[in-house]
């Protein structure tokens, strides 16, 4: 899956200033490149607990060394979400390579024992808000066709299903699974209703997976 990178005048300080988003003890924060064995011990994790839910499997990256991760780090925004020092969940941020105004969040991950608490609910939420810190008008998620799980949780995150649709991975070209591109504008608009469930995130599902 080819996530493009944040540009370099679009990363500057900004990652330094995104506000904290509180849920009981939970936080959000953005890791920093000097927090690349951070990113990488609950990567593998995610990719050793979850493996259908990522392009990349567990031996393409577990071998990986230093270089490779802190390169990760620098391409798009790492989010983290922790439990006092204990890490909850990740996210990442990246540019959407077809459309320049657009963002795109991936690579969404909840440890088990956060799943139902609302860890995947803030990490979207915060993703959202440093996507329109850095002026993009749209944010794209792309999950598989057949998630009906993550489609709901996205879905009543605001998110709307577009005709986008793409292979799961490259070796899914013959068996057509297929993920589909689901899309949420980061623009107000003044003239819709306010969204009912927005603030109940403790009650949402957390893993996407």
């Amino acid at each position: 899956m080819g996530h493009g990178g944040i540009h370099p005048r679009e990363r500057g300080p900004v990652c330094l200033k995104v506000t904290l988003l509180t849920m009981a003890e939970i936080t959000v924060r953005v890791l920093g490149e000097s927090e690349w064995s951070l990113y990488r011990e609950v990567r593998l994790r995610a990719l050793a607990q979850s493996p259908n839910a990522f392009t990349a499997t567990l031996a393409d990256e577990t071998d990986r060394g230093e270089s490779f991760w802190r390169e990760r780090m620098t391409r798009s925004y790492r989010l983290v979400a922790e439990r006092g020092q204990l890490p909850q969940g990740i996210v990442s941020l990246g540019a959407y390579d077809e459309e320049p105004s657009a963002a795109e969040v991936f690579g969404l991950y909840v440890v088990p024992d956060a799943r139902g608490t609302g860890v995947s609910w803030r990490l979207v939420e915060a993703a959202a808000a440093l996507a329109t810190q850095n002026g993009y008008v749209q944010l794209y998620f792309w999950v598989g066709t057949d998630n009906g799980r993550a489609i709901g949780f996205a879905t009543n995150f605001g998110f709307r299903s577009s005709d986008y649709r793409r292979p799961a991975r490259a070796s899914d070209l013959e068996r057509g699974e297929e993920e589909v591109a689901l899309v949420l504008s980061l623009e107000l608009d003044t003239t819709s209703v306010p969204n009912p469930t927005s603030g109940k995130a403790a009650t949402r599902e957390g893993p996407v997976s």
